[in-house]
């Protein structure tokens, strides 16, 4: 599909900004990897401090990078099946706001002026600018997203009898769950944080903000996941050499994450007392539910998988494996999605220790729960990104990939690093080493009285992880900005590798609209929240304060 020149603009901006942006989310995270394995005793090296970097490590890697590869992926794939463009002034007023609102980011964290972590948690503070470039960000993907509805709906008129192809559902829940999930973070960034960061307001809610916070903070795992699902059963198969098992199997899995992805997030805040142990106990059954749509994606996919090998010429019950495209050049996304999945297994099932309320109240705030999300969040969600950008950025600039036989290593040596990172982590939780804390000047140092030995094969392990994951960042770079810096070749295109569905299967009117899943998401939405938010002013009020930037400890007598 031919696109426009300003269209083309658009997409290839909103892949090279948050990828320049993911050098500097990456060297902190490798640096974070080095404070507390107590390599460095220190607060601050080369000018940023700890809480610093880890700020800028997780906004960027978990909130920029991911918001704008879920818009470009989103332009790509509606505009792909749906053979048509999205507004103009949606698709630039989108990236406009999502650019200015990142850089105001950007300005705050690189001042020294936001080192609130990821979170927005009260009662860390950080600039107003940062939370009104947040609210900017999340604002143009909201038009984004309002640009594809225009086009869906100028598409149904034209085919009627046409069902939504399944990428495009795919993109619509994720970003009806974003739309959804966002509205109550950005009252909490604009209504609540930022008059209070101005000083304009002299008490805060902190349970308030904190639910608020959550109400979006879990449903923003799946914004970060979903693409890569969609990519799983739309790209995959094709990749591998088959075809996608069970469409009906992906609609079912994308409905259900649709209304089961929200009410969660109260499983966050388990150790917090303000809410009933009614309202823990039911966000406890949700987040198994939620499970459900992992587990059929799971053998969806695989049996994509075996199909594709067999047709490839597998024999027996499991040699099929083998017959996988692990490392061809010319069919370097296998590798980035195949790797995903296969981190993703352990993700998910650390996850369900997460969910368990007694099984929490062990691993929370350790660094089981950052050895979890980076299986998660590094594992599929990144490597999808990682692969589809290039994939994204070589057709639709029109310029070939450089360096194959790198771009075909990135992600073995990837998951390797995960591996070492994620079970350094996770180990070192289950002995109550902490999350998020600078372990160099404290436990892992040992001229420290809360020097603890046993933590140190734990962080080295991570060590190791962070340092394994840098070089595949490094080399995936190379292939990036080499390709970016080529000369175009080829006629720019907009074009997906598109799988075919294995069988015709019979239609299923309830899996082929939206609207009473969203009912049902919004009356889920409410069994959780409505309690919640009795609680939460029943059991808590706003306190006087006066808080600084860099601690949390309230000066108010």
């Amino acid at each position: 599909m031919n696109i426009s020149k300003t269209y083309r603009t658009v997409i290839l901006t909103g892949l090279l900004m948050p990828m320049t942006l993911f050098i500097l989310g990456c060297y902190n995270g490798v640096m974070q990897t080095i404070y507390r394995a107590g390599v460095i005793h220190q607060s601050s090296v080369a000018g940023i401090n700890y809480y610093q970097g880890l700020t800028m490590h997780g906004v960027i890697n978990a909130i920029v990078l991911t918001t704008f590869f879920a818009v470009v992926f989103g332009h790509v794939t509606v505009s792909y099946y749906l053979k048509r463009e999205p507004p103009k002034l949606s698709y630039q007023i989108s990236m406009l706001l999502m650019v200015i609102g990142t850089l105001m980011d950007l300005v705050a964290m690189a001042t020294g002026k936001a080192q609130a972590l990821y979170t927005f948690y009260a009662p860390l503070k950080a600039s107003p600018f940062f939370y009104v470039g947040t609210a900017l960000l999340i604002v143009g993907s909201w038009i984004a997203f309002f640009g594809w509805i225009k086009i869906w709906y100028s598409w149904k008129k034209e085919n009627p009898k046409s069902k939504m192809p399944l990428a495009v559902l795919g993109t619509f829940v994720n970003f009806s769950i974003w739309l959804i999930s966002t509205l109550p973070v950005a009252y909490e960034t604009l209504v609540i944080l930022t008059p209070w960061s101005l000083g304009w307001t002299g008490s805060i809610n902190i349970p308030l903000t904190r639910m608020l916070f959550w109400m979006f903070g879990h449903p923003l795992v799946y914004f970060w996941l979903l693409p890569a699902y969609v990519a799983y059963y739309t790209i995959l198969p094709k990749v591998a050499g088959g075809k996608l098992y069970s469409g009906n199997a992906g609609r079912l899995a994308f409905l259900l994450f649709l209304i089961l992805s929200m009410p969660v997030g109260v499983h966050h805040q388990f150790s917090e007392p303000v809410f009933t142990p009614g309202t823990k106990l039911w966000a406890s059954l949700l987040t198994y539910a939620v499970a459900i749509p992992s587990f059929m994606t799971a053998f969806t996919v695989a049996a994509s998988l075996e199909y594709g090998a067999r047709k490839r010429g597998a024999k027996g019950v499991f040699s099929w494996m083998w017959k996988l495209p692990y490392f061809e050049v010319d069919n370097y996304l296998f590798g980035y999605f195949i790797c995903g999945l296969i981190l993703f297994i352990f993700g998910g099932l650390s996850g369900i220790v997460n969910a368990s309320y007694t099984l929490n109240q062990l691993v929370h705030n350790t660094d089981w729960v950052p050895g979890h999300f980076h299986m998660t969040v590094a594992g599929p969600v990144i490597l999808v990104i990682l692969g589809m950008s290039l994939y994204m950025y070589s057709s639709v600039s029109g310029k070939p990939l450089k360096f194959k036989t790198f771009a075909v290593m990135v992600p073995y040596v990837w998951m390797v690093g995960i591996a070492f990172l994620s079970h350094g982590l996770m180990s070192g939780g289950l002995m109550g080493e902490p999350r998020r804390t600078n372990l160099g000047l404290s436990y892992t140092n040992p001229a420290s009285p809360l020097y603890n030995q046993h933590f140190v094969p734990t962080t080295t392990t991570t060590l190791i992880g962070g340092l394994i994951m840098g070089v595949a960042a490094i080399i995936y770079f190379v292939v990036f900005f080499a390709t970016a810096m080529s000369k175009r070749v080829n006629e720019p295109q907009l074009i997906l590798p598109e799988s075919e569905e294995l069988h015709e299967e019979k239609e299923m009117p309830l899996l082929l609209t939206m609207k009473p899943w969203l009912i049902l998401m919004i009356i889920l939405v409410m069994t959780t929240y409505v309690p919640a938010l009795i609680s939460v002013f029943k059991y808590s009020k706003a306190v006087p304060n006066k808080f600084q930037p860099d601690s949390p400890q309230n000066l108010q007598k």
